[in-house]
């Protein structure tokens, strides 16, 4: 992932780019594009934290809300040392059209700091997190943009994160924020919700390209919380996950490996071994040791990139051999790498779709949270494979009836949402006749 701002600048205009192109082939009218261009609101903040030894350290953080016709923004918040605005602004872009897509009544929005959380100990990430709330505590809320977790930010983090949002205002406000644990108003279903929106997703493709799933060789780039929980998921239905990779580097067997195994080595170690587990009792595997890099040319039928944006570029694209790709990260394709796997007939499933689980679910987390009403976790899974499975097959349609790529036509289906939502409201089309009558 670069790390330059001038590089990071270049994920926000890549993904306007993307705009442009499918408001070409949408009802949208210019003028909603053009208020789709720019974020309707953007804060930088200072956070000073008191350190275990004393010493004082001033982070910086962002929020941005991108647009709200739709509804209250909706997004993440990331601890990551390469954060900074442009890459926020992009996410929130990407939020606004993933929450269109799947047709839940927000906007987009998302946050960051920029720090390795690695390097803090759990005392200084709770000061980090709630010093954050206490600078942005103005700008969210329940009816106006919910945050959520993103990379390095979890459940725990998210209840220190609604518990001092709740402290400022003197009331208990649990919708504030989704992704908490369920025991402080979290939803059932929450924690794996990422993996398992990609999981429906990829179901359907089994269903309409007659795939066998053990025939089926999977690479998964990435195996934090979604990409373990996609792996175990399509490991129950028979497939054949024969690689897997973290930020340190990855393993190939194409024999395929256990993935239980693997989840409690990682979460164990906090590394990815070729391991075979047996209770608490785990045995090394034969298996080659392959980069971030390496895993995505593998030889697979199905890649699945779940780690971080900017990882399939126009210098490895023409690389990549799978002739189905499913993005779990957000933004894991540049535009000139897209150019050219859909010269190669590559369908991929973009993130705006396939990751849209877990937004999806923090939805539904909000509505309990407003209701006080908690669901079980099957009604969870139902309520999310309904959705799952109608926007996806409502885009693939799409796809086919304007023979256009998947990616495109998941952003023409969104734009088609939010363009009416923005319309509903009178653009120059209306004003001009009203005028002339």
């Amino acid at each position: 992932m670069p790390t330059s701002e001038d590089s990071q600048h270049d994920l926000f205009q890549d993904a306007i780019t993307r705009l442009t192109t499918a408001a070409a082939l949408s009802e949208i009218e210019d003028e909603a594009v053009q208020r789709l261009r720019h974020p309707k609101a953007i804060l930088e903040v200072s956070i000073p934290i008191r350190m275990d030894d004393g010493t004082l350290r001033v982070f910086t953080g962002y929020r941005v809300r991108h647009d709200d016709t739709r509804g209250p923004t909706k997004g993440g918040i990331r601890y990551h040392p390469d954060v900074n605005l442009s890459e926020v602004k992009a996410l929130a872009f990407w939020m606004t059209c993933k929450c269109a897509v799947v047709g839940i009544p927000y906007g987009g929005a998302k946050g960051g700091v920029i720090v390795n959380p690695k390097e803090l100990s759990p005392l200084e990430l709770e000061r980090l997190s709630r010093g954050f709330i206490d600078q942005i505590a103005d700008f969210i809320g329940p009816e106006t943009d919910v945050p959520a977790p993103d990379v390095y930010t979890n459940a725990r983090i998210m209840g220190w994160m609604m518990d001092e949002f709740s402290k400022l205002r003197r009331q208990r406000t649990p919708a504030v924020i989704t992704g908490k644990p369920v025991s402080l108003g979290g939803s059932l279903g929450r924690d794996d919700a990422t993996g398992r929106g990609a999981y429906f997703c990829i179901k359907e493709l089994e269903r309409l390209r007659k795939w066998q799933p053990r025939e089926i060789r999977v690479a998964i780039q990435g195996f934090g919380n979604a990409g373990q929980h996609v792996a175990q998921l399509l490991h129950n239905d028979g497939y054949r996950i024969v690689a897997v990779s973290d930020s340190r580097g990855g393993v190939y067997r194409p024999e395929g490996f256990d993935i239980a195994s693997l989840i409690q080595a990682k979460n164990e170690t906090r590394q990815v071994k070729a391991v075979y587990c047996d209770g608490s009792v785990c045995e090394a595997v034969k298996a080659d040791t392959i980069s971030n890099e390496d895993l995505l040319e593998l030889d697979v039928d199905l890649l699945i990139p779940a780690a971080m944006e900017n990882q399939i570029t126009a210098d490895n694209a023409a690389n990549i051999k799978a002739p189905v790709i499913v993005e779990i990260a957000n933004g894991p394709t540049t535009s000139d790498g897209d150019a050219v796997l859909v010269a190669k007939n590559t369908l991929v499933v973009p993130d705006i779709l396939a990751n849209a689980g877990g937004v999806t679910v923090s939805y539904f987390e909000w509505v309990q949270n407003k209701a006080g009403y908690y669901w079980p976790l099957e009604e969870v899974h139902t309520k999310l494979h309904a959705i799952m499975v109608r926007e996806f097959n409502a885009i693939y349609e799409l796809m086919l009836k304007k023979s256009i790529d998947m990616r495109t036509a998941a952003y023409v289906h969104a734009l088609n949402r939010i363009g009416e939502a923005i319309e509903a409201q009178g653009t120059s089309r209306y004003f001009s006749n009203e005028i002339a009558k």
